[in-house]
């Protein structure tokens, strides 16, 4: 229960802070939606341990908000990269040779971690999320520089693998 609160107050104060507003009407109408938000996403953010039936909690979410933060740092660099690569294209310093769709396996991703990750694949200037063929297993994604496409797979299958699936499995 302790948990709860402590979520509530915390949310509440995030939503405070981006209205830039402690006024009484604004911090009950935060506290609303945070706690229709943790109601919501309950099994997220407090799960139990399935190996019993206690309330006994794990520390996953503390684990999944650590890790978010090199993910961050990893999107934020691919993103930086994309812009490069795309300005060198644009500016004629760099040919576009093969621009093309490459197929990369889904592996265990959950819906949830596809979602992510398509729309992480579409932040950085140069690719774009196309779409997910369920019967093959695979995602299919448009990239500037399509010459080496496994060379791709195994990108994105190290960025999956060291960042996103500690926070979006």
């Amino acid at each position: 229960m302790i948990r709860y609160v402590f979520a509530v107050v915390a949310l509440t104060l995030v939503y405070a802070l981006a209205l830039a507003s402690f006024h009484p009407w604004d911090l009950l109408i935060g506290a609303g939606l945070s706690t229709a938000l943790l109601f919501s996403f309950r099994r997220i953010a407090f799960e139990t341990d399935s190996n019993s039936g206690s309330a006994r909690r794990r520390p996953r979410l503390l684990r999944r908000v650590v890790a978010f933060v090199p993910f961050c740092l990893a999107v934020f660099r691919d993103i930086l990269v994309g812009t490069w690569e795309v300005v060198l294209v644009v500016l004629h310093l760099r040919p576009l040779e093969s621009s093309g769709i490459v197929a990369v396996p889904i592996g265990d991703r959950t819906p949830t971690g596809v979602a992510v990750w398509a729309l992480v694949t579409g932040l950085p200037p140069g690719s774009f999320f196309v779409d997910v063929d369920r019967g093959r297993g695979v995602a299919l994604i448009h990239v500037i520089d399509a010459r080496d496409s496994e060379a791709i797979r195994e990108q994105h299958q190290d960025f999956y693998h060291r960042y996103q699936r500690k926070v979006f499995p």
